[in-house]
């Protein structure tokens, strides 16, 4: 069954060099409501993006001209743009990179033309809603060393600006909002970027990556921690620094 029409139609940017697969994607994409554009190759999608900017872009990564990482680069230089990678490239490090970028989503092929279009619908869902909750109740968001100025855009970790894509900002803002509560990863993928469809396994990504960022030791996180079985949570950094002292006392020769 096609989904229903979304209330107010997007102008999506298929980008495929697979005659078949494109026109797949943009007939059901189509009929799900929204206006499609259809190019085959890097330089016209581009050239797409310059005459209009989309509302969001359906990008397959292997393309003649230029690579979907490249085309990706090159639009959101445009502007601000929602993207789904679409690859026979299903690799953690090409996903990686993707996410890095700064992609929406990210559909491996063979895929359902059905789960792309719910897909498209859950991304365009998270970007008509408000900014993230935490901004409600406070701009600065404090937790030991960390810090989230939400109305600057600015994060850091004991006075050290941390360079974060948007994805890993909004998961440290709501983890500083919401500390040392158990979140799931599909609690995460709902709760902070409003994602009703996806690979769990991005959330698993921007953990990683963000705790590369604040974290002493990413092997062993003190304040981003892992509860078995069950999600992550932000840990008291208080609890973290006794943890530290046990884990390191102090020998006799350091006192004066």
């Amino acid at each position: 069954m096609i989904p229903a029409a979304r209330e107010t139609a997007a102008d999506v940017l298929v980008v495929d060099d697979d005659p078949t697969v494109a026109e797949v994607v943009a007939a059901y994409l189509h009929r799900t409501g929204h206006e499609v554009r259809l190019v085959n190759d890097g330089p016209a999608a581009v050239a797409a993006a310059r005459t209009r900017l989309p509302d969001l872009v359906v990008l397959d990564l292997m393309l003649p001209g230029y690579d979907g990482f490249e085309v990706f680069r090159r639009i959101r230089q445009l502007g601000p743009v929602c993207v789904i990678m679409l690859t026979a490239r299903a690799s953690e490090q090409d996903r990686i990179l993707g996410l890095e970028l700064g992609a929406d989503d990210y559909v491996t092929k063979p895929f359902s033309p059905r789960e792309l279009a719910l897909r498209v619908r859950s991304v365009l869902r998270r970007t008509d809603r408000p900014p993230l909750q935490p901004a409600e109740t406070a701009d600065l968001l404090r937790h030991g060393p960390l810090e989230v100025d939400l109305a600057r855009h600015e994060a850091r970790c004991g006075g050290r600006l941390l360079n974060l894509t948007v994805r890993e900002f909004d998961l440290l803002a709501f983890l500083l909002a919401h500390p040392r509560q158990v979140y799931t990863r599909a609690d995460l993928m709902h709760q902070v970027w409003g994602w009703e469809y996806g690979d769990q396994s991005t959330v698993t990504v921007h953990v990683r990556r963000l705790r590369e960022k604040i974290e002493a030791d990413p092997a062993l996180p003190r304040y981003l921690v892992t509860v078995w079985g069950v999600g992550y949570r932000l840990d008291d950094p208080e609890h973290a620094a006794e943890a530290e002292a046990r884990d390191n006392p102090s020998q006799p020769g350091d006192h004066a």
